[in-house]
């Protein structure tokens, strides 16, 4: 069975999104843990939690995706940046432990001009001091675009992020369509390449979620802009392989595509539905 969902809005709660995401066909959702420009998070409802783990049981919903504020830059150079990513990172993850067994995706950070190791560094620093040993949450570095000073474009960045990480155990890698072909990752006319890569740096045993996204901007642009499935310049033929890929089929997507509405995400996932097939076809390679 296909595990697809959409990114839906937190402020009704758990419940209503789980509702919502069963609304339109999904069987997952990702959400952000509090507002994405800024710091604020609402108080935890724990009535609206046991609702939501009660429904999610009785629809099957697999494990959901929780993504931290874009405004944490972990890799960044000045203390009061850094503080203010293990603030927000803690808080965070204690929150995600009322929903035990789910996942934490964060974008790595930006070295600011002080080299990408010193970045590196920054950032396996304070997963250490973050993550703990009873924690049931596995926290994802987002694979990025490589705009400006991104950490994280290349699968060498992730792989040493992880190796400094002494829990190295509760990490795993999201992959985003759109960022990895924009960084150079050709997933157009060499998927099979681009995974065995990834397994060879990494391992796919670390691949733990995919955000399913088209690019508006052409292959190694470096930049990054969603776009709808099908629409831009990886395509609908691509998509089909990558859902139905052997290292991929059984992976949760979550869609970050631009939307009005939750009827465009309603559409994207039956389109993807149908492309889905429960057994691998003879044109998909396998790592």
């Amino acid at each position: 069975m296909l595990t697809i969902g959409c990114h839906l809005s937190a402020g009704k709660g758990f419940l209503n999104m789980a509702k919502e995401a069963v609304s339109i066909g999904a069987n997952t959702f990702q959400f952000f843990t509090r507002n994405p420009r800024g710091s604020q998070a609402k108080p935890i409802d724990l009535k609206d939690i046991e609702l939501f783990k009660s429904y999610a049981s009785e629809h099957h919903l697999k494990p959901i995706l929780a993504h931290a504020p874009y405004t944490l830059n972990p890799a960044a150079d000045k203390p009061e940046t850094r503080e203010f990513a293990r603030i927000v990172l803690t808080d965070d993850l204690n929150r995600m432990e009322h929903l035990p067994g789910n996942m934490y995706n964060f974008h790595p950070g930006s070295h600011v001009g002080q080299g990408i190791t010193d970045g590196i560094n920054r950032i396996a620093e304070l997963l250490n001091e973050v993550l703990t040993p009873n924690q049931t949450t596995t926290v994802l570095l987002e694979a990025m675009s490589g705009k400006g000073t991104e950490i994280g474009a290349r699968f060498e960045e992730l792989k040493e992020i992880i190796d400094q990480t002494h829990l190295s155990d509760k990490i795993g890698v999201c992959l985003d369509t759109c960022h990895i072909f924009a960084g150079g990752y050709d997933i157009v006319h060499n998927l099979d390449n681009t995974l065995n890569q990834f397994d060879k740096i990494i391992g796919l045993n670390k691949l733990k979620a995919i955000h399913l996204n088209d690019s508006l901007m052409p292959f190694n642009s470096r930049k990054d802009r969603h776009e709808k499935i099908g629409k831009g310049f990886i395509g609908l033929n691509s998509f089909a392989k990558i859902i139905n890929h052997p290292a991929l089929k059984d992976k949760p997507f979550y869609l970050e595509t631009p939307q009005e509405n939750l009827s465009g995400y309603a559409g994207e996932i039956t389109l993807l539905k149908k492309l889905y097939q429960s057994e691998p076809n003879s044109d998909c390679g396998i790592v």
